[in-house]
């Protein structure tokens, strides 16, 4: 058994710690979509490993079991809005690791304009003042659905939700 507290780590780190190239595509990716650390993407990449591996062993299975494992990780990856409803396997397998940080719920708040940036949307996640269906959601690496994609909004007890609040004024100027 293992220590209640500790829970297992989610992701993987690279072979190569100092590869110059994916280094610098890490920079790149943790600045555009404001990531605390490159411990996030890492996570990230390894949900999609997963994805990818899945489909990969799927593929290798007799017809009628792979149109069923088939079936259940495109439903998946759909009802998150990765994939369109009548994606393939190979579809799976073309992924990227951008297509599963677009999800994040950082990124949706930053896009629909209750933030001006994705740090600003961290900010706003961790401290409390952004809700999901009126309930609050503190962690900026939620993927969120898309069943409630359009139900992200200020946190009911948030003071931003209030219209006439000079942070909500300075982000309806711009």
């Amino acid at each position: 058994m293992g220590d209640i507290k500790r829970s297992k780590k989610k992701y993987v780190t690279p072979r190569k710690l100092w590869d110059k190239e994916r280094l610098h595509k890490e920079t790149i990716l943790v600045g555009k979509y404001g990531l605390r650390n490159k411990r996030e993407l890492w996570r990230v990449q390894a949900l999609l490993r997963s994805f990818r591996e899945k489909a990969r062993k799927a593929m290798a299975l007799p017809r009628e079991e792979m149109e069923k494992r088939k079936k259940e990780i495109t439903n998946k990856l759909y009802k998150w809005g990765i994939l369109p409803p009548d994606a393939t396997l190979d579809d799976v397998l073309a992924l990227t690791v951008e297509s599963f940080l677009e999800r994040r719920l950082q990124t949706l708040v930053a896009a629909k304009g209750l933030a001006k940036s994705v740090h600003q949307a961290r900010q706003l996640i961790k401290h409390g003042h952004i809700a999901i269906a009126g309930r609050r959601v503190t962690c900026p690496g939620y993927i969120v659905d898309r069943a409630s994609e359009g139900m992200i909004d200020y946190a009911p007890t948030s003071p931003l939700k209030n219209t006439d609040h000079p942070m909500r004024k300075a982000l309806a100027g711009t």
